[in-house]
C-alpha cells in the first residue's frame, strides 16, 4: 500500500510536538486508521454464536463505545439494557414474530431504548448508537446482529415495543429501536471487498451525476 498521506501526518505531528515519542504517535495514528478500515470491511451480521460468555472487560468496552455515540443537540435520549440472563434472552427472542430467534442463543444482548419524551429525533440517535455497538463488537473480536424491533410485532397484534415494555419494565414514553445480539462468532463470513461496493449509489452534486 502506498502511504501518500504519511509525509503530511509527519509534518502535522512535528509542527505541534517536541516530544521524542512523536514517531510512535505517528505509527499509532496510522495504525488506527488501518484498523478502522479493516473493521468496516470485516463487520458482518452474525446470527450464530458460541456457547461462551462475553468477558466483563469486553462488555465494558461495548458500553463505553455506545455512550460515546453522538446525539442531536446533546439530548441523549437513549438508554441501554444489558441482558445476559438466559431465561430473559429466551423471552426477548419471542417479542416479535420472526427474526428474533437468534437472541436466545446469544450469551449477551443490548436493548437500544430511547425516551421519546426527551427528544423526538430519537430514532436517529438510537440508530447511531446501535451502529457504534456493531463496530465495537467487531473491534473486540465479537459477532453482532441488529435485531429490529421498531415497527415489528407478533401475530396477536401487539407490537414488539409493547411486548418488550412489559418484559423489561419500561415506561410509557420509552421506545425500542432494536436488540443487539452479541457473542463469539460460530459462523464465518467473508470480509467485504471493493467489488461489493455499490458505487452507483454515489452521486456528484446532483442525483445521477457520476463522481
Amino acid at each position: 500500500m502506498e502511504l501518500k498521506w504519511l509525509p503530511e501526518i509527519v509534518d502535522n505531528f512535528l509542527a505541534r510536538t517536541n516530544s521524542k515519542n512523536y514517531f510512535c504517535e505517528i505509527i499509532t495514528y496510522a495504525n488506527s486508521m488501518t484498523d478502522f478500515n479493516q473493521i468496516i470491511y470485516h463487520r458482518r451480521s452474525i446470527r450464530k454464536f458460541k456457547n461462551q460468555p462475553v468477558e466483563k472487560e469486553k462488555i465494558e468496552w461495548l458500553l463505553k463505545a455506545v455512550l460515546l455515540a453522538p446525539s442531536g443537540k446533546g439530548m441523549y435520549p437513549c438508554e441501554y439494557i444489558v441482558i445476559d440472563d438466559p431465561h430473559l434472552l429466551q423471552i426477548v427472542s419471542q417479542s416479535k414474530q420472526h427474526g428474533a430467534e437468534l437472541i436466545k442463543n446469544a450469551p449477551l444482548a443490548i436493548a437500544v431504548v430511547a425516551d421519546s419524551a426527551i427528544y423526538d429525533i430519537w430514532v436517529e440517535d438510537a440508530s447511531i448508537a446501535a451502529t457504534f455497538i456493531m463496530l465495537e463488537a467487531e473491534n473486540l473480536g465479537l459477532g453482532c446482529c441488529w435485531v429490529q424491533m421498531r415497527k415489528r410485532g407478533t401475530d396477536d397484534g401487539k407490537s414488539a415495543t409493547q411486548n418488550l415494555k412489559e418484559i423489561l419494565g419500561l415506561k410509557d414514553t420509552h421506545e425500542i429501536l432494536s436488540v443487539m445480539a452479541i457473542g463469539y462468532k460460530d459462523e464465518e463470513k467473508r470480509a467485504y471487498t471493493d467489488a461489493d461496493l455499490k458505487m452507483k449509489k454515489i452521486h456528484h452534486n446532483r442525483i445521477h451525476n457520476k463522481l
